[in-house]
This record gives C-alpha cells, sequence and structure tokens, in this order.
C-alpha cells in the first residue's frame, strides 16, 4: 500500500525470490506487472520517478522491447537505463534529452576512459552507469592448461561440457574475434566464416546454449567451460575458488549501461537528482559490490578491495582494453545476414 519515490521496471521479471519458486515472466507479463504496479505506486505519489531498465545489449529482445516501450509513448518514462549499442538509435529518433551537468555534478567522479565514447560524444545525453564485458569461466579443477584464448571453446576434450550463450551476437562475435575480425564485421565473406567455424564447434564439442542458466551449471559440474558476463563471472569467481574468470587475449564485448532522461520524462529535476545520487561515489561502490560488475566511477573503484580493483579481468589494462569493441546497432541488411548464420548454426539438421 506504500507509495514510492523510484519505480524501477526491469523487464523479464521473475515471481517468488527468494522464499518461492522462481517463476520467469513473460516480456509481455512483465510488462502487464509492470502496468499494475505503476498504477498502484502513482495514485499514491503521482511525482514518482519512473524509470526503465531492460537489461545489457547481450539480451536483444529485452532492449528491443525497451525501445519500443520508450519510444510509444504510451508512458512517459524518466529515466532510461540504454545500452551503448541502443544509444545512437535513442539520441537519432530524439527519445532522450539533453542532460544538464549542472545538475548532475557527479557526473565529474566518472573515470575519463568510460567518458565520451563514439555512442555519444562529449556525454551529452548519457552518465555511465555500469560496465563489463563477455568472457570465459571455466573449472580448474578439471581445465588443468591456463586459458587466455577463444579457442578453448572448440577443444574436443571438453566435449559435452562448453556452454555458449544462446545470443547471436554474442557467439557469432566470439567466433570473429578468434578468427581475428570485428564482431561488429558487416563483411558477408566474414560472417559466413565466423558460422562455419561454429558449425565445425558443434561436431567438435557439441556445446550447450543458454543464457542465464550458465551460472548455475558450472558450480554444479554440469559444464567445464561457459561463456559468461563479467558480474556474473567475478562473482563465481569470489565464492568457488575452483573457478576462474578471463577476458580473451583476442579481445571481446565491452559493454556499458549508461543513465538518460526520457525525451518526454514528466520529472525532469527528480531524473537529475536521482542520476546525480546513484553516480555518488557512495552509491556507485554499493551498487558494484551488490551486483558484481564494475563501476565506471573512479572514486568508487578507489575503495574497492585490492583484489577487485586490480583485478585486470574486472578493470582491464589498456592492452586489453584495445583488443575489446563495444556493439554497434547494425544495418537491418546485417542483421539479416546474422539472422541467417544464426539459424543455420542452431539447426539440428547438421
Amino acid at each position: 500500500e506504500a507509495g514510492a519515490d523510484v519505480i524501477c521496471a526491469h523487464l523479464g521479471l521473475t515471481k517468488g525470490g527468494y522464499l518461492g519458486a522462481k517463476n520467469v515472466l513473460s516480456i509481455q507479463d512483465g510488462k502487464k506487472l509492470t502496468d499494475e504496479i505503476f498504477e498502484v505506486c502513482m495514485k499514491k505519489n503521482p511525482d514518482a520517478l519512473r524509470m526503465i531498465y531492460a537489461g545489457p545489449a547481450s539480451t536483444p529482445i529485452d532492449m528491443q522491447y525497451m525501445y519500443q516501450e520508450g519510444s510509444s509513448g504510451k508512458v512517459n518514462y524518466d529515466v532510461i537505463l540504454v545500452s551503448d549499442a541502443l544509444m545512437p538509435r535513442m539520441i537519432d529518433q530524439k527519445l532522450i534529452q539533453k542532460i544538464n551537468k549542472e545538475n548532475i555534478p557527479n557526473i565529474s567522479q566518472m573515470d575519463e576512459q568510460y567518458l565520451n565514447l563514439e555512442m555519444d560524444p562529449d556525454n551529452k545525453y548519457s552518465v555511465p552507469y555500469m560496465f563489463g564485458t563477455v568472457g570465459i569461466i571455466y573449472n580448474t579443477d578439471v581445465v588443468k592448461e591456463d586459458v587466455d584464448s577463444w579457442d578453448i571453446l572448440w577443444d574436443k576434450k571438453y566435449k559435452d561440457k562448453i556452454f555458449m550463450f544462446d545470443t547471436y551476437r554474442d557467439t557469432i562475435g566470439a567466433a570473429l574475434k578468434k578468427l581475428g575480425y570485428s564482431l561488429n564485421s558487416t563483411s558477408q565473406k566474414e560472417i559466413d566464416e565466423a558460422k562455419e567455424l561454429l558449425l565445425e564447434q558443434r561436431k567438435l564439442v557439441n556445446p550447450l546454449y543458454g543464457v542465464d542458466n550458465g551460472t548455475t551449471m558450472i558450480p554444479a559440474g554440469e559444464t567445464d567451460i561457459n561463456m559468461i558476463w563479467t558480474g556474473e563471472g567475478l562473482n563465481l569467481q569470489d565464492e568457488y575458488p575452483n573457478l576462474k574468470y578471463i577476458v580473451p587475449k583476442e579481445g571481446a564485448n565491452f559493454w556499458i549501461d549508461s543513465l538518460c532522461i526520457a525525451a518526454n520524462a514528466t520529472n525532469v529535476d527528480g531524473a537529475e537528482k536521482f542520476i546525480n545520487f546513484v553516480s555518488d561515489k557512495e552509491s556507485a561502490l554499493r551498487i558494484a559490490d551488490e551486483i558484481g560488475y564494475t563501476t565506471p566511477n573512479k572514486e568508487a573503484r578507489k575503495e574497492q578491495p585490492a583484489s577487485v580493483r586490480n583485478n585486470p579481468n574486472a578493470y582491464m589494462t589498456e592492452e586489453i582494453m584495445s583488443r575489446c569493441e563495444i556493439y554497434t546497432d547494425l544495418p537491418m541488411d546485417v542483421k539479416k545476414m546474422y539472422d541467417k548464420a544464426w539459424i543455420q548454426i542452431k539447426s539440428d539438421e547438421q
């Protein structure tokens, strides 16, 4: 019955939590539940800040749905957490507004390395919130060699024990990086080479495909080598001494989620105050500690344990960073190339 000052809708909701069965809702059911929450809370506090978040770009269905929600005009969201790949589109279509940095002074606490990126030069529209990479986690009790490359995902010694993301940008991207290409390749030849490499992988190691379920499979011994996102990888490494997370030497996807203010926001003042609050050192430190992802806040990083702030697989060296790439929002004709390749890779008719 209580009102709320901030309502955050995360598309791809679950029900049940720690005390009950965790049932994953469909995007449509999640949206319905979100609308119900908004309706109740807005009756109690009409000035509540409304925020929408749909996860990193590696979950393209969620992010696309968030984009459609933000552009539909059906709901006036105030704060939108936008992925790097969608940022240029959100700017070009005037779905987010320029920020007033005088009202968000804590942007000064952000590391220069994560500012002024190509997706939003001079951060006219966004404030960095959280970043990470796609990498590999492996069981050192089983995998005795030092792992530093995507090559391990093709090693037939680990047949039936390798987990790949069931997301085409991540998995085709890993193959492209293994081949020495950009994970944003627009070349039909390079995409075809990556496809053939992943078809070969299916024959060699019969990989398992999934997304979040990989985080429970590797500690349970169901898999020994997994593709994984930074936060989950570092959390598992911290919890299980036999698990190790690495960013492959060929490079990987570097992603960054940023806080923006919707073009049709009705509570700009509240949005600015909220973004400034979560951009403060203390808030950023607590958020990073709670969810396990790395923070772009340089002051918060100074307060993190040495094992975290000096971990090159968390806060990457310039050498590794130079080989990582942010996903770009590919043209539709190129997306069709990836879609066609992915359908062939996942087809049971090998």
